[in-house]
């Protein structure tokens, strides 16, 4: 709910907010100057590593493979925290692009005909070592 409120006071008074939110405005005022817990800066920390080893799999790697990284580094963390922290901030996973087929060169249709009876093969074959 803070954090709601902390969004919206620049659009309304924060009194009018902690009251349609049914919280106290000295809560309010508490948890704006409260540091962070342990768990936050830790998350925090991790939230770095975790960039890391997303980036070093060309943002391929979702969370099974980036706390399989972690996990290599020496990082004790759970596949779960590592796919909270992920998804807190953001870090999401390059998709493969589904394969279009584009040409069907087994068709039926009839092949337009050579209009321009244009020829491309060479005249004359030049050797690698020859001039042009």
């Amino acid at each position: 709910m803070f954090e709601l409120v902390k969004a919206e006071k620049a659009h309304y008074p924060v009194a009018v907010l902690c009251s349609v939110l049914s919280v106290s405005r000295s809560g309010f005022y508490a948890w704006l100057e409260r540091p962070l817990s342990a768990r936050k800066r830790a998350d925090a920390a991790l939230a770095i590593d975790i960039r890391a080893a997303h980036k070093l799999g060309r943002k391929t790697y979702g969370s099974p493979r980036v706390h399989a990284e972690l996990q290599a580094k020496g990082i004790r963390v759970s596949e779960k925290r590592v796919a909270r922290v992920m998804r807190e901030d953001g870090i999401q996973v390059r998709q493969k692009r589904r394969f279009r087929k584009t040409t069907d060169s087994k068709h039926v249709d009839p092949i337009a005909p050579n209009v321009l009876e244009r020829d491309f093969e060479p005249k004359h074959r030049i050797s690698p070592g020859q001039p042009t």
